[in-house]
């Protein structure tokens, strides 16, 4: 952790697989070093040693998005380490079971939805506001907040999966309430689609890898001052709402 006050943090949540991991690996590979956040000790602590034997300065943090004392720890974890946290990255997501007609809206399943939104909203909720102080500290912060064109009322995509696809059109309307809210601040808040990318979330059946899917999420975290705020982006610009 040398120069660790002359280096860009970054924490990315779900970081130690699929599209995070991704995330982690290409920020750590233009030089920041990479807060890998991750429930799971044992696969937290493997993703740490990939990225240090990729050349990438990374540390682990034990981080469970759906409970406010983990998001506490790992704040505190985060400032003793670093002292402050220019990017976040909300990459943890979950997509929750489908079975049984679990996420038919005609039949849709109130408890899947519930632990789908404790994940994919409240637990970005949970941790931007654990970590916005750290945030504030930095010089150029930036709020990368991983969401789906599932998620876009406009394009309707993809099947009719009522609790995920509801979560991330919820997520996008939070990503721009806090854009509004932050907008007197150096504090860039955006939503990023990564795209349909092959992962155990989409069974490894999908036409993208996780470098392809991570690229806006990179994109975003690194903007200029100028760059756009409370937007919603994928690779080929901005996704209607």
């Amino acid at each position: 952790m040398e120069g660790v006050n002359d280096t860009k943090i970054a924490l990315v949540t779900g970081a130690n697989k699929g599209i995070g991991f991704a995330i982690a690996q290409g920020l750590g590979a233009i030089g920041f070093t990479v807060a890998v956040g991750a429930r799971d000790e044992a696969r937290r602590d493997e993703a740490v040693a990939r990225l240090r034997a990729a050349d990438v300065d990374a540390f682990g943090v034990a981080l469970d998005v759906t409970s406010d004392d983990s998001a506490a720890a790992a704040a505190a974890t985060v400032e003793q380490t670093a002292g402050r946290l220019d990017v976040l990255v909300n990459n943890a997501g979950i997509s929750g079971r489908t079975d049984g007609g679990a996420q038919d809206p005609t039949t849709l399943d109130l408890d899947v939805v519930r632990t789908v939104l404790e994940t994919n909203v409240f637990g970005v909720v949970r941790v931007t506001n654990a970590m916005l102080p750290l945030l504030h500290r930095a010089s150029s912060p930036r709020i990368v907040n991983m969401s789906s064109n599932m998620g876009s009322l406009t394009l309707q995509a993809g099947p009719p999966i009522a609790a995920y696809a509801t979560s991330k059109s919820m997520l996008n309307s939070v990503t721009a309430q806090y854009a509004r809210r932050l907008a007197d601040t150096n504090v860039m808040v955006n939503a990023a689609c990564p795209g349909y990318v092959a992962t155990d979330f989409t069974g490894f059946n999908a036409p993208r890898t996780a470098e392809q899917g991570a690229a806006i999420a990179i994109r975003l975290a690194t903007l200029p001052d100028d760059g756009p705020r409370g937007g919603f982006f994928d690779d080929e610009g901005a996704v209607p709402w």
